[in-house]
């Protein structure tokens, strides 16, 4: 019910995951207004053993705060998808609705996978020259220290495996430069754990932010506030770009000839760099699977967003991140048992 169309667009994503990935044995929960959910099913010719429809009237508002969503969101269609996941009748959630709420509520029922993560992380799917890049965090933890950072890292290994493949993900650390005495403490610290933990990551060291759309490395690791200046920006560069040719290709008659030869290439261009086919960001670091879609999404971006919550739930993800994070906790835990050890044979 939530975003800015509803079940037009939810309804209809659906009908494109399907179209473009085939039925391949998903089934959808749709949570919200029957009356409103089956009208848009009928448009689209999805019957019962596709989708089955849980009414509710409550909804979360598109500006309801965080807060006053946990205390008035029980019952609503948000809540009650994420409960489908905590119960074990789903596999993931898909919102495009109130990101504060869609992310207070995924943590409050479904509860963090990381002892200490205060929020979950948000990456983002970013196309570059090589193909697509995961950042992360690009928004829900404005400060993070460094085992915090190594913690981002592991979740965005296990996250490039499961929806993006090629085997094993590079990572890299965003800095200021690439040279190891750069950055603040906490960068620096989780590069060095990084380095020395022993956690079987690919970690290349600092990159810096045009390594991002380069391809340089697998996933990019970041802290929330420098993630989402950084997201914002690229893509206010491309809609600056964007406008930029559109008024240079309809700015004369030999321009307008030009583009049309041009056509096949500038379509192959755009589809690159259309949001829809990176749609859909996961809150990554729940013990669930929740995916964000844009709330301006078309039904192209909302499919993909089911694609990747499809590809997440059926990977190990999960299972992964938790073998990994454990592995984290004992590398932490060791130089306190060193100095314990050796003031015990003092």
């Amino acid at each position: 019910m939530g975003g800015d169309h509803g079940p037009p667009v939810v309804v209809a994503g659906v009908r494109d995951y399907r179209k473009r990935h085939g039925g391949d044995g998903v089934r959808f929960l749709l949570h919200g207004d029957e009356m409103a959910i089956r009208a848009e099913l009928a448009k689209c010719a999805l019957g019962e053993d596709v989708c089955e429809v849980r009414h509710t009237d409550k909804v979360v508002a598109m500006d309801e705060k965080p807060a006053q969503a946990m205390r008035r969101g029980k019952g609503s269609s948000l809540w009650n998808a994420i409960e489908a996941v905590k119960a074990g009748e789903a596999g993931a959630v898909v919102s495009a609705g109130n990101t504060g709420a869609l992310m207070a509520i995924s943590k409050l029922i479904l509860r963090m996978s990381a002892h200490g993560l205060e929020r979950p992380a948000i990456v983002a799917s970013w196309p570059t020259l090589k193909g697509v890049t995961a950042v992360l965090d690009v928004g829900a933890n404005i400060e993070s220290d460094a085992e915090q950072l190594v913690e981002f890292a592991i979740m965005g290994e296990a996250f490039h495996a499961a929806v993006h493949g090629g085997g094993r993900a590079s990572i890299g650390l965003l800095n200021v430069g690439s040279e190891d005495m750069k950055g603040h403490e906490e960068v620096r610290e989780a590069a060095r754990i990084l380095r020395e933990g022993g956690l079987g990551l690919d970690y290349k060291g600092f990159v810096e932010g045009d390594d991002i759309a380069k391809g340089t490395v697998d996933v990019v690791v970041t802290d929330g506030f420098t993630g989402n200046i950084a997201l914002k920006t690229a893509e206010g560069v491309a809609r600056f770009i964007s406008a930029l040719m559109k008024e240079a290709l309809t700015s004369s008659v030999p321009a307008k000839a030009g583009a049309l030869l041009a056509m096949p290439a500038l379509r192959r261009m755009r589809q690159k760099i259309d949001p829809s086919a990176v749609n859909g960001g996961p809150l990554l670091g729940l013990n669930g699977i929740v995916v964000k879609s844009h709330g301006g999404a078309d039904a192209k971006g909302y499919g993909n967003a089911i694609r990747i919550a499809v590809d997440l739930a059926r990977s190990d993800y999960l299972h992964k991140v938790s073998e990994s994070l454990n592995r984290l906790t004992v590398v932490l835990e060791q130089p306190a048992a060193d100095l314990a050890a050796m003031e015990a044979s003092q």
